[in-house]
Order: structure tokens, then sequence, then C-alpha cells
């Protein structure tokens, strides 16, 4: 007996094994993108999805970071309801879509609505990845720019964690427009007044980087976070010259002034609190 105990235990961890992967339920383990370490998929969860090992950020869904960042039923959502039609008429796009919206049980790119941390009223804009890469269509910018038009009207802050590949082909010119729109919503809120936080998570790339992504009073990011426009190969057969090792990381972006600050995620809601509460208080002294 005691022998089968030890030799189903090996049994499991011989992960590299066919016999083993088809012992291992399914999504039980986790293996760390940075440190190769393995690890339960709950112990990962109650991290943030940051390794206990390397401080590697694993990406957050949506719900996930709202979870981790407001308090507890306060969230309201908002827009959940709109979704992308195909204006181009472009092969097989609305299958992929669908599969989209199964498998993320999302509707778009992007979540918004507003929220409280630690007692105070915030909209915000999250971004996911798993749907379409968190491409920027006419949906994600339609989202983006009514929340911004309502934390105007409302005289509310604005947090935006961006997580996307770019705009999205499918849509053409259309998604490309989103990169105007959105960024004249912003600018009429800041020129009324509005406070707007822009996080950057892995990866933020493309028309995102270019447009709203980078235009926030605070421009933070996670530590170990892709940001940039047109991918390492291209700009090195631009220039023809060799890029840095840690070339688009928030830390090179850190240290050559086009970002405030990286913060560890769980840092996050802390940082965020205490920003709020100071601008809070700033605006009441006035």
């Amino acid at each position: 007996m005691l022998k089968d105990f030890f030799g189903k235990k090996k049994k499991y961890a011989s992960i590299p094994s066919e016999q083993g992967k088809m012992d291992v339920p399914e999504g039980l383990m986790k293996k760390c993108e940075g440190c190769h370490k393995i690890y339960y998929r709950k112990e990962m969860n109650k991290n943030l999805n940051v390794c206990p090992n390397c401080g590697y950020h694993h990406k957050l869904t949506a719900w996930e970071r709202i979870d981790s960042l407001f308090d507890e039923g306060s969230f309201q959502e908002w827009d959940q309801y709109l979704i992308s039609n195909n204006p181009l008429g472009f092969p097989g796009y609305e299958e992929k879509l669908e599969n989209d919206r199964i498998k993320t049980d999302l509707n778009e790119a992007i979540v918004t609505g507003k929220g409280e941390i630690d007692g105070q009223p915030t909209v915000v804009c999250i971004m996911d990845s798993r749907f379409r890469m968190g491409s920027m269509g006419s949906v994600v910018g339609e989202k983006i720019t009514r929340a911004v038009e309502k934390a105007r009207k409302e005289s509310l802050p604005i947090i935006l964690f961006t997580a996307s590949g770019g705009a999205r082909m499918q849509e053409g010119v259309l998604s490309l427009m989103q990169m105007a729109k959105t960024s004249v919503a912003i600018k009429r809120f800041s020129e009324a007044g509005g406070l707007m936080f822009s996080i950057m998570t892995h990866p933020t790339t493309g028309g995102v980087s270019a447009s709203f992504a980078s235009i926030g009073d605070y421009n933070f990011a996670e530590p170990g976070a892709l940001i940039g426009f047109a991918g390492r190969r291209i700009i090195e057969q631009t220039i023809r010259e060799k890029l840095p090792d840690d070339f688009q990381t928030a830390e090179f972006l850190l240290e050559h002034g086009q970002l405030d600050k990286v913060i560890h995620r769980h840092d996050m809601k802390q940082t965020l609190t205490t920003l709020l509460h100071m601008h809070q208080k700033g605006g009441d002294s006035e």
C-alpha cells in the first residue's frame, strides 16, 4: 500500500511523460512563463497571477482585475451588450467573434463601468487580451469613449488598463478611427479638469499604445510589460541597428522618461487608492 501511494505521487509528478499528462487533472497546474516552475493554479490565482518565485506577472482577465481593485459589490458594468458586426464582410470574422464570446464570457475585448476603490467612486476601462488579442475595433473604441464622456459629466476620475495587440484588422479603417476618437474624448475630459490613470499591462502595442494608452495624467505599467508601436524586427530592419535586449519593456520606458512608475501588481490598489484620495483632498481644498 505504501509503495502504491508513493508510486501514485511519482506518477502525478511525471508531467513530461504522456501518461503523466493524462493523470494530472486539466487546469490544476500552471507553469510560470518566467522561471518555468510549476504551481497549483489556485495558488497562483491567490497571488494575483504573480509567480511567487520570480515575480513574473501573468495576465489577468478583466474581471479578475476588477475583483482585485474594487470594493466588494461596488462595480457596475456599462454597455455590456454592445457587440461588433462585420462591416467589411471579412471572411470568418463573425465566427471568430462568437468563439471568443463563448471562450471568455465577454461580448468584447473590454469591460467598462463604475465602482469604488476604498470608497472613492471611479470609472474604469479594462481590456482583456483573451478576446481577439485585446484588439481595438469600433466597439472597443465606442465603449472607451462613452466611459470617458460619463466620467466627464459625473466629474469622476477614470482608470484605463490596456492589454492589446493594436487595431483590429478585420474592421480596417473603422478600427484606426478609434485612435482619434478616443484621444479626442480624453482631450475634452482633460480640459474639463478630469483625472486619468493609464496602466499599461502586457502587451500594449500598436494603435492602442499610440493613442489613449499614452496620454494619461499618470502613465504607469506593470513589471515586464511589452509596450510599443511597431515590433522589434520591423524597427531593427528600418534603422539597421541592433536594439537593446530590454527594448520596449516597461523598465526600459521608465528609464527613458516615458512612464511615471512601474508598479507591482500587489501594490496597484494601494497606489491608486493613495492617488485618488490625494486628488480628492486637493479638490476639496480648492
